[in-house]
């Protein structure tokens, strides 16, 4: 089952996709269930799980948040540092903000995927010069989220 929280007009909609078969679907609305029909056939995959986590021990590592850096490498090359979203998610915590000096493996975000929290850290010393997102934001993988210069 698939649960969605949709906007339509204004209104907000809780979705959850109970059923797919064929060009037929069971969904339920806030709480009324139609039998949808679909003008193309939803192939059905199984779902692609990433995620990249530090190998580094530290102490932190007893936590249950997994530790996610990503930084690609033109942007280190100019000495600027564009950390992306290693999944998509819901940015649950901001832990820095613009002029602050950050150290390698700080704690930049806090990424909720999947009912788990991840830990975007920072992979080079430098300050802080941009934020691209806000608490609350949802993103896709590979959207800029900080600029560290």
């Amino acid at each position: 089952m698939k649960e969605f929280k949709m906007k339509i007009n204004g209104s907000e909609y809780n979705v959850n996709i109970e059923n797919i078969e064929d060009t037929h679907a069971s969904v339920e609305v806030n709480g009324t269930m139609y039998h949808v029909e679909i003008d193309k056939p939803i192939r059905q995959t199984a779902p692609v799980i990433r995620q990249v986590i530090t190998t580094k021990p530290t102490a932190a590592a007893t936590s249950t948040a997994a530790s996610v850096k990503v930084t690609p490498a033109a942007a280190q090359a100019s000495g600027t540092n564009i950390i992306k979203s290693p999944l998509p998610g819901v940015i649950i915590d901001v832990c820095v903000k613009i002029g602050d000096a950050v150290k390698t493996g700080q704690k930049l975000f806090v990424l909720e995927a999947m009912k788990m929290e991840n830990s975007i850290n920072a992979e080079s010393d430098g300050k802080v010069t941009e934020i691209k997102v806000n608490k609350g934001d949802s993103v896709l993988e590979g959207a800029d989220l900080i600029v560290i210069s």
